[in-house]
């Protein structure tokens, strides 16, 4: 009789182990999911200001560059689908598909911006407005603060995506669904530096 009670008694103490580590490692885990979903916020609130700025700079453009209509309307189509992108993104950052929706259309509107950064090069009074001075500072200002916030998302995804594929976090990763998420990468290269602004 003592030695099954010492049994019942070491597997109700085991049992209570095992159950105190997988709520360790669940609650862990949402930890960590919670930090990369706050750090896209932080993406999220300086893309906002980006995108709230863009009308401005074309509005500003558009008496100066009235022949360059194509790439001031090419300018807001590309804003508009970055909006678009990084509300799915916001959704559910994280997600392989919204991640890269929200990376190529950010790559398509620097592009777009770069054209029309190159277009304002070639008209002197355009370059001398200061509302179009001070809206290019913000830019620059924000493009900088993106790029942070970029870093510190990327660093909490790689931490979560870490944790989650060690063992013994991974049994639990599994167990509850907590599947990879996906880093926000610039596709192409030259993306990866600030736009160069000279006026």
């Amino acid at each position: 009789m003592g030695i099954s009670l010492i049994f019942i008694g070491v597997v109700i103490l085991l049992g209570f182990f095992v159950l105190m580590f997988v709520i360790g490692g669940y609650n862990a885990l949402v930890t960590l999911r919670n930090r990369y979903k706050n750090a896209y916020s932080q993406i999220d609130v300086q893309l906002k200001r980006r995108y709230d700025l863009i009308p401005n700079l074309v509005e500003t453009a558009k008496g100066y560059l009235q022949h360059e209509r194509g790439t001031l309307e090419a300018v807001i189509l590309a804003r508009n689908a970055a909006v678009t992108a990084n509300t799915r993104a916001a959704r559910n950052p994280g997600d392989a598909s919204a991640m890269k929706e929200i990376s190529s259309a950010e790559s398509a509107l620097s592009g777009v911006m770069s054209r029309l950064f190159a277009l304002a090069e070639a008209y002197p009074n355009l370059k001398a407005n200061t509302t179009m001075l001070s809206l290019m500072e913000e830019l620059t200002s924000t493009e900088n603060k993106v790029s942070f916030a970029r870093q510190a998302y990327n660093d909490a995804i790689m931490i979560y995506n870490t944790r989650r594929e060690v063992f013994p976090s991974n049994v639990i990763a599994t167990t509850f669904n907590f599947g990879p998420a996906e880093l926000f990468v610039i596709e192409k290269p030259e993306q990866k530096e600030a736009p160069k602004v000279a006026f």
